[in-house]
């Protein structure tokens, strides 16, 4: 398993596009920091900047290297090496490459100008964004063979998380606006990645005075250590759960 890990992530990381991405990462970073004012400042437009850029990076690239690996892996399939670890392999190959890239285009500015517990909430939310939507795209690949369609479908995983899922949480919350739905709106933000994280780190930019009696609830229930951890939790499990789904998939298909 070892051997296969470090092919796939020196090959990954041999990649121009990952190269790009990761510069591109860090010249947009250093810029941010430069002309944004304060820290704080750079690092709000960084979490946008986060929120929309990587989890598409990393679906595509991971939808589109799991696909180009096909016959890679029935290689490895056909030698006395379990499914499972196969699997293990690739998935960790490529989140952490681009994890990797992630953090040297964005935690290495953020450390030089911007060290803060905020500043590493924001690392750690783009570290998990990419582990989460790897699974995802290696859930869209296992699901169909042919490659069209899996880009297609991992492109509306990241269009309905990214864009979709905030403009149905307006509408429930604007359609419903008569009752009480602040703990409504706590549930459907864990439903959402995306939104956790924005949470994580707005809370700690003191944004959420901005957000009302809904923005107080999210400070009380999750502006400690315990609400913290709580919520990485749910990041941690929106890991698990399509990795563990594709990953079961994998296992039982014919290749």
């Amino acid at each position: 398993m070892n051997k296969v890990l470090k092919y796939v992530f020196y090959d990954i990381i041999r990649n121009k596009i990952v190269l790009a991405y990761a510069v591109f990462l860090l010249l947009l970073s250093i810029g941010l920091f430069n002309l944004g004012g304060s820290p704080d400042k750079a690092i709000l437009s960084l979490l946008n900047l986060v929120l929309l850029t990587v989890p598409l990076i990393s679906i595509v690239f991971a939808t589109t290297h799991f696909y180009n690996s096909y016959e890679f892996m029935e290689l490895l399939v056909a030698q006395p090496i379990n499914r499972k670890k196969i699997f293990l392999s690739e998935y960790l190959g490529v989140a952490c490459s681009l994890s990797g890239a992630f953090l040297l285009g964005v935690g290495v500015p953020v450390l030089l100008f911007g060290a803060s517990l905020t500043g590493l909430y924001l690392v750690l939310t783009g570290v998990f964004i990419t582990f989460i939507f790897v699974a995802m795209a290696f859930l869209a690949s296992v699901i169909t063979r042919d490659k069209a369609k899996g880009i297609g479908i991992a492109l509306m995983l990241w269009f309905y998380f990214a864009l979709i899922y905030d403009g149905i949480v307006l509408f429930i919350l604007y359609s419903f606006g008569d009752y009480p739905l602040e703990y409504a709106t706590l549930v459907m933000t864990a439903l959402n990645p995306v939104d956790l994280g924005r949470i994580i780190v707005l809370l700690n930019l003191d944004v959420s005075a901005l957000m009302g009696y809904t923005g107080a609830l999210y400070k009380s229930i999750l502006g400690s250590l315990w609400g913290i951890s709580m919520a990485f939790g749910l990041l941690l499990l929106w890991v698990l759960v399509p990795f563990l789904s594709s990953r079961r998939i994998f296992s039982r298909r014919d290749l």
